[in-house]
């Protein structure tokens, strides 16, 4: 995990500001309780780093939906859908609705909810993304 940060402000000619709902990063830290967190975000780093299953947790972030309603909005065939889906479930990130034959999805994770959402801002909402 990157090592803290504890200010704001001009590097490189690039102001950056705190945004308003990132808490600051108190001045003394628990280095062993910043070793259990950081391997706990690593896991979920590298979830998110397929873009598979990103796609996969940003379509959930829409509501609940079956395997088939994930295959046809994403276009990912099912075989390789059903293997993210597995990874996405062992990590805990989704959870499971079972009705008749179908399964259904959704996401569990606050934690990843939180960085789906700093990852729209940054590189979905209006007038970000394929610029980067």
């Amino acid at each position: 995990m990157c090592g803290a940060i504890t200010s704001f402000g001009s590097h490189n000619n690039v102001t950056m500001e705190r945004p308003e709902a990132m808490p600051a990063i108190p001045s003394t830290i628990d280095l062993s309780a910043m070793q259990r967190s950081a391997e706990n975000a690593c896991r979920l780093m590298k979830a998110l780093a397929n873009p598979d299953r990103l796609m996969v947790l940003c379509e959930l972030t829409q509501g609940e939906r079956s395997v088939g309603e994930l295959e046809q909005a994403l276009g990912i065939r099912q075989p390789t859908l059903s293997q993210q889906l597995t990874v996405l479930r062992e990590e805990q990130l989704v959870a499971t609705r079972r009705e008749g034959k179908h399964i259904f999805y959704s996401v569990r994770s606050a934690a990843a909810l939180a960085v789906l959402r700093v990852l729209y801002a940054q590189f979905c909402a209006p007038g970000k993304g394929a610029s980067r």
